[in-house]
């Protein structure tokens, strides 16, 4: 299983194993993908035993290990396709990373068009595509007996699985981005693309189940294996539909959003005043440090200031400043959305807001923020 999570910020490293870069983007390879290949390799060994009698038992859990990383390779292709495909479209990836049974290219920004949404989306299954073709192709060689055939076998299966499922007609899978494009396109309301997509998956985690529950019911060789992925996979689907539908209603509030009416108001003062007073002057207002050649040394760390005030009233203001960089600079006139994207993949937790001219016009924090959208979503 594999998606694309749009919009919500991590920190980059925190997800696992780095495994590589591509592009500046970080590969990660999570905890939890042991646990998903330990359970691949337990349940798909009986099966190998089944399609090739005369292996041993060590032969048997060696080509079973191998499909569980193979489908890891297989997903991280696919994952690699969103993410090449992203990035050429001008949107930022934070990061790419591998988990139990599937995979996240997590989008740093949303598609302003349904075409974009449509070709990242469509990106992975492609590659998916392409490799299980190869696969197939190789199939009509090798030999249709023996190890080799058996892992040629599984890399096809396992790039066909992946090309198939993503293309289920459900969020969080691409299929499910492919019909939020197409709803988005014919109607012009991402919103309603988001809902149609948002009852695919729930549709999507109703088969899987039932599918998986007939294997049982008729005693399915791969019964066992079949549960087990199917069970996850559709509380993989619920969840993450569930997820797409809190972030596109977190996404209308938003784009009714004002950011005049969430900043504080600005209070600049020299950078060499003492840390107490300017935590007084600052009475619930932002406040810009400006050194004496006019450059801004930053915005008054609060909490900083605070613990620097303890000790050392007279020190400093500027000792308790937090740069001002150009990723925390928000003009005045940017939309609400383009503000919250901006500020969920900035690790700051206070933005100097500008108007076109440069001057400062106020201070957004992030709590701010985060009570007008819990306001608004209300």
């Amino acid at each position: 299983m594999t998606t694309i999570r749009i919009g919500r910020r991590q920190s980059g490293l925190d997800g696992g194993l780095l495994l590589f870069r591509v592009s500046g983007v970080p590969v990660l390879l999570a905890p939890s993908w042991w646990i998903g290949s330990l359970v691949v390799t337990v349940l798909y060994a009986p099966l190998v035993g089944r399609l090739l009698p005369e292996a041993s038992s060590t032969l048997s859990w060696t080509l079973s290990a191998t499909f569980a990383v193979l489908l890891g390779l297989s997903v991280l292709a696919h994952e690699l396709g969103h993410c090449v495909v992203a990035l050429r479209l001008g949107l930022p990836v934070r990061r790419l990373r591998l988990f139990l049974l599937g995979g996240i290219a997590e989008i740093g920004r949303t598609p302003k068009r349904p075409g974009h949404e449509g070709l990242v989306a469509v990106a992975g299954p492609a590659v998916s595509a392409v490799l299980a073709a190869i696969g197939t192709g190789l199939l009509l060689i090798v030999p249709l007996e023996g190890a080799l055939w058996l892992l040629v076998l599984e890399f096809a299966v396992a790039n066909i699985a992946v090309t198939v499922f993503n293309m289920l007609p459900g969020l969080p899978l691409d299929g499910g981005r492919l019909l939020r494009a197409g709803v988005w396109a014919l109607t012009g309301k991402r919103a309603q693309g988001t809902r149609a997509a948002v009852v695919g998956g729930a549709a999507v985690a109703v088969v899987l189940l039932g599918w998986a529950l007939w294997g049982v019911a008729t005693g399915s060789p791969d019964r066992w294996l079949r549960l087990g992925v199917c069970v996850l996979t559709a509380w993989f689907v619920v969840m993450g539909a569930s997820g797409e539908l809190s972030a596109e209603q977190r996404r209308g509030v938003s784009d009714n959003l004002r950011v005049g009416d969430v900043v504080r108001p600005v209070l600049q003062l020299p950078a060499e005043s003492p840390v107490a007073d300017a935590l007084s002057a600052s009475a619930g207002r932002g406040v810009v440090l400006v050194r004496a050649d006019g450059v801004a040394a930053g915005l008054l760390d609060q909490a900083r200031a605070e613990r620097l005030a303890e000790v050392s009233p007279l020190a400093p203001a500027e000792q308790a400043a937090e740069a001002i960089r150009p990723e925390t600079v928000l003009l005045d006139s940017e939309s609400g959305e383009d503000v919250v994207e901006r500020v969920q993949e900035v690790a700051a937790w206070q933005f100097l807001v500008v108007d076109e001219n440069g001057r400062p016009a106020g201070v957004l924090r992030r709590e701010d923020l985060r009570a007008a959208l819990r306001s608004g979503h209300r």
